[in-house]
Order: C-alpha cells, then sequence, then structure tokens
C-alpha cells in the first residue's frame, strides 16, 4: 500500500497561501506572497532534497500543477528538476484541463475514490505539495498517512490555512523534528487516533 505524504509550506498562524512568489494566489487579496523565500538556509536545501531524493509519485490540486508545470520542465536537473519530471503527476480538477507536463494523469470527478486506488495498488508513495484545496478534501477523507510542515517564523494575519474549518479532530503524534538557522522548524506526523480528553482539576475532597 502506498502511503500519502503532506510537505508543506507553513506561517507561525498556520497560513500556506502563496509561500513561493507575489502573483502565485492572490485569492482573497493575500499581499505576502513569497513569504516563504527570504527564510532558506543550506540545511534546509538538505532536507528538501533528501525529501525529493526517495521515489515518489506527485498528487496535486489545479492550481498548484499548472505553477509546477510553467517552471520544472524548463529547469535543469543540477536544479532539482529531474525527480518532479519522473514523477508521475495525478491532477484533482473540477473542469477537463490539458495536462501538457509528462507523466500527468487527470484524476476523475471522484477524487477520493481515485486517491484511495492509487494508494491502494503498486508504486511510489504519493507527495502533496501546495495544493491547499486538494488537501482539505483529503483531510475530510481520512486520506493522510504523513504531515510534513515546515514552519516559518512569521504571522500573515489572513490566507488559506492547512487545517481549515472542518477539520476532522484527531491526535497526531511528533515523528520527528529539526529546527534551521533562520528559525524555520522540518517537523513531521503522523496520525494517531481520536483526542483523548484529560483534565488539570485537582480531586475534590471528600465530604
Amino acid at each position: 500500500m502506498r502511503k500519502l505524504l503532506i510537505n508543506t509550506f507553513l506561517s507561525l498562524d498556520g497560513i500556506m497561501q502563496a509561500p513561493g512568489a507575489p502573483d502565485e494566489d492572490k485569492d482573497a487579496g493575500f499581499a505576502y506572497g513569497g513569504w516563504s523565500v527570504n527564510y532558506w538556509d543550506d540545511r534546509m536545501n538538505e532536507l528538501m532534497s533528501a525529501v525529493m531524493t526517495e521515489p515518489f509519485d506527485l498528487l496535486l490540486g489545479r492550481r498548484t500543477y499548472d505553477i509546477f508545470a510553467a517552471h520544472w520542465p524548463h529547469t535543469s536537473e543540477e536544479l532539482g528538476s529531474g525527480p518532479l519530471n519522473n514523477a508521475t503527476k495525478y491532477v484533482a480538477s473540477r473542469g477537463t484541463p490539458t495536462l501538457s507536463w509528462d507523466k500527468s494523469v487527470l484524476l476523475g470527478a471522484d477524487v477520493p475514490a481515485a486517491v484511495a486506488e492509487l494508494k491502494a495498488g503498486d508504486g511510489p508513495d504519493l507527495q502533496v505539495h501546495g495544493s491547499g484545496d486538494l488537501i482539505q478534501t483529503l483531510l475530510h477523507h481520512g486520506l493522510i498517512d504523513e504531515f510534513g510542515l515546515w514552519t516559518f517564523p512569521v504571522l500573515l494575519g489572513s490566507g488559506k490555512r492547512l487545517f481549515a474549518q472542518g477539520t476532522i479532530p484527531g491526535d497526531l503524534r511528533l515523528t520527528r523534528t529539526e529546527s534551521m538557522s533562520t528559525g524555520v522548524t522540518f517537523s513531521t506526523y503522523v496520525p494517531a487516533g481520536e483526542i483523548v480528553p484529560g483534565s488539570f482539576a485537582l480531586d475534590q475532597p471528600a465530604t
């Protein structure tokens, strides 16, 4: 069975919108596109390279696919294009776009069912980059096996959130964490079942 792995950049207040460029996603007047760019260091490059070294296929929403398809096919392998260009790209879209990037596959209208079928089949793990709307669907249907979260020391105030309204409550288990020189942290979490409530209230003395 294939695992589905999220790889997401987040602000400290949970925003994932447009981390890579000013014009990446201006929905709702978002004014801080490219907010992650100045926080990269050598260690972050090393970790990201390691994430991209393991065999994988991509699962992308339409907007993220278009951004990637406009860049990576025209980029040299020395700059990291090889793994992305060689991966099969599974694309979730409400429309029927023409997918020009080599090895691209349009998922059917029932995206959760299509993703569940992909996970049950043979092949490398599935990585999701960006794709905020798609992630909400995957969260709602319990299809995510691991969250790889790059948290940046910046507050954005508003924008699209990874854990948006309607996220199904659940426990997560931290499996790894590391801090960069710029204050970015990389942490991985796996689902760990239902939340178990407790209480810090002191026991009341018997009367």
